[in-house]
């Protein structure tokens, strides 16, 4: 027999009674019934249950086994009576009588319980995290984030694409996040960088001469945590492909991505229409180039049904350049008590509150109520409502200002909303391309012209396009939005130097410097470089939205905590006075 075990918790069944097994693995769970001793022994596989009384040659052995000892049992698998049966378990129809037992490991006393679904604070579970990926749940959200990454390759090489690997240690690259670097030995005084992203690498792939390319690619950037993004590294499918429009990146991807969402969504539906929304739009109606289309609503300008009204506060508003007034319709919601709580809602993000209308039963048919209602007129009122299409018992939310102090505020109303009144449908992916992204954007503060997605974007209009208001440019750029979260972003490359060129120096980058940092791909393009495009799916995103989990370190096996801290390896360490010598470098103490 081998030496740990014949089967595995998750194996045996009926047909094997009356067999001699040995099984390894963890003690799950002790219970003692009068004498007799059952345990729930897990592997990764599964639960099987042993048990033991006192004619077992081993019962003062196991009398002494705690949760999480990892041990060895030889014994008898035996049928369970009719009314022990376990249906919820594929072992559920027998036992085993322990014959024998070793202990292979024994635990110490545990910082929590792997048993059960007990809360424990995220450092606890970080700092342990060994622990906490033996929990059920844990074990099956990353046996479902494997099964994802199989998929996603076989469904790339199923159309022809190839994986190649691209460097870890390279150089630094403008991608919107900070770098991290990596000081190098050999040159003192210099850094390499782990890559944002494969973005140089797969382009020159391109310029290379192979037409279709993906990775499973990590990804590093030194960014501000959040509940939906790692702080510190990341993995993606990567892909880019030669010859291509925009349309033939996103007929060539969706398929990739609805088949995996109907793989593994465990039955929810999965949207096949995937709408083209432009970026102007999605900010306009949605508040969010991320928009949750399960949610219906969606949100307009009424700025001119409040120009010169009553309603002194959006009449000054709108005197001023670049101010919006804007409604959020929400289809039954036309009782006072939750526009009182929608207003609340608005105040506890910071707002001084937010103005309604609702519509009810009246003398003359439907009429509309509420301080704005009474502000600005049964007229005004009355084309609103006509506007957004509503009726008695519905309502609208009202935000004003310049859209980008606001526009974040009224993407989370309008969820809250939705949620509220029961109109986002659950158990659903609903997707959305957002296209048509601005290529550049202004510091409200300096003024200063900077990049606002991918610097190697191809403008739309090319070179006559950036002759112009560069506030004014598109690039071929776009993201893939699902349920409220943006899953993959993409564009279609610039290849051609004398509009990359250009298109730096509107961002304060002249010839000399855009050589001097992207010098490889300055020269590959000198080359015959072809037309090329593609995108990069988030793959720790993807899996949390399978995962139906809002937190994305619950798909990622040892994730950082919210500083970006390991504190199960206690990184980041300080470096020992010999590797700081070797390297050339002095740290400098904070004050």
């Amino acid at each position: 027999m081998h030496a740990f075990r014949s089967h595995t918790c998750a194996e045996l069944t009926s047909a094997d009674v009356g067999s001699t097994v040995r099984l390894s693995g963890w003690v799950h769970r002790v219970r003692d019934h009068g004498g007799i001793l059952f345990i729930d022994l897990r592997d990764h596989y599964g639960i099987t249950q042993v048990l033991c009384d006192p004619d077992s040659p081993v019962f003062d052995e196991v009398e002494k086994l705690r949760a999480e000892w990892c041990i060895r049992i030889d014994g008898e698998v035996k049928a369970r009576d009719p009314e022990l049966i376990n249906p919820k378990i594929p072992t559920g129809e027998i036992e085993v009588f322990i014959r024998d037992m070793e202990v292979l490991g024994r635990a110490a006393e545990l910082p929590l319980q792997v048993f059960g679904d007990q809360e424990y604070p995220e450092e606890t579970r970080l700092r342990y995290r060994y622990l906490d990926l033996r929990r059920e749940a844990m074990q099956t959200n990353m046996k479902l984030r494997s099964d994802v990454v199989a998929s996603m390759r076989r469904r790339m090489w199923d159309i022809g694409f190839r994986e190649f690997q691209t460097p870890i240690i390279t150089a630094s690259s403008p991608e919107g996040a900070r770098d991290f670097l990596v000081p190098s030995r050999l040159h003192p005084g210099k850094f390499y960088a782990l890559p944002q992203a494969p973005q140089q690498f797969k382009q020159l792939i391109m310029v290379s001469g192979f037409d279709r390319y993906f990775q499973i690619a990590p990804c590093f950037r030194d960014e501000d945590p959040r509940a939906d993004r790692s702080p510190t590294d990341f993995y993606q499918l990567d892909m880019e492909m030669s010859f291509v429009t925009q349309q033939d990146v996103f007929d060539t991807i969706q398929p990739v991505i609805e088949g995996i969402f109907e793989e593994f969504g465990n039955g929810a539906k999965v949207d096949r229409h995937w709408p083209q929304i432009s970026y102007k739009d999605a900010a306009l109606w949605y508040g969010t180039d991320k928009p949750d289309l399960r949610n219906p609503i969606k949100m307009q300008d009424v700025s001119e049904h409040f120009r010169g009204s009553g309603f002194k506060i959006f009449a000054s508003l709108l005197e001023q350049e670049g101010t919006q007034i804007r409604a959020i319709p929400a289809q039954g919601g036309g009782s006072r008590k939750f526009c009182d709580r929608m207003n609340a809602f608005a105040q506890k993000e910071g707002l001084p509150g937010m103005g309604y209308i609702f519509w009810r039963e009246g003398e003359n048919g439907v009429e509309a109520a509420g301080p704005l209602a009474k502000n600005i007129g049964s007229e005004r009122t009355e084309a609103i409502r006509r506007q957004l299409g509503l009726g008695k018992g519905d309502a609208a939310f009202f935000l004003g200002g310049r859209p980008s102090a606001f526009e974040a505020v009224a993407a989370k109303a309008r969820n809250v909303i939705g949620e509220e009144l029961g109109l986002t449908e659950k158990n659903r992916f609903a997707f959305a391309w957002v296209v048509d992204f601005p290529m550049y954007e202004k510091d409200e503060e300096t003024g200063a012209i900077d990049f606002s997605h991918n610097p190697f974007s191809m403008p739309q209009g090319g070179l006559e396009a950036l002759e112009g208001d560069p506030l004014e440019v598109l690039g071929w750029q776009y993201d893939l939005a699902c349920n409220g979260y943006e899953i993959l972003s993409g564009a279609i490359r610039n290849h051609r130097l004398d509009i990359m060129f250009k298109a730096f120096s509107l961002a304060g980058y002249d010839e000399d410097e855009v050589r001097r940092r992207f010098g490889g791909m300055v020269n590959a393009f000198q080359y015959g470089a072809p037309p090329h495009g593609g995108c990069a799916a988030g793959i720790d995103r993807i899996v949390m939205l399978l995962a139906d989990t809002a937190n994305i370190r619950e798909v990622i096996m040892f994730p950082m905590n919210q500083r970006a801290e390991d504190l199960m390896m206690s990184a980041p360490s300080d470096p020992s006075p010999e590797q700081l010598m070797e390297l050339g470098l002095r740290v400098i103490p904070q004050e």
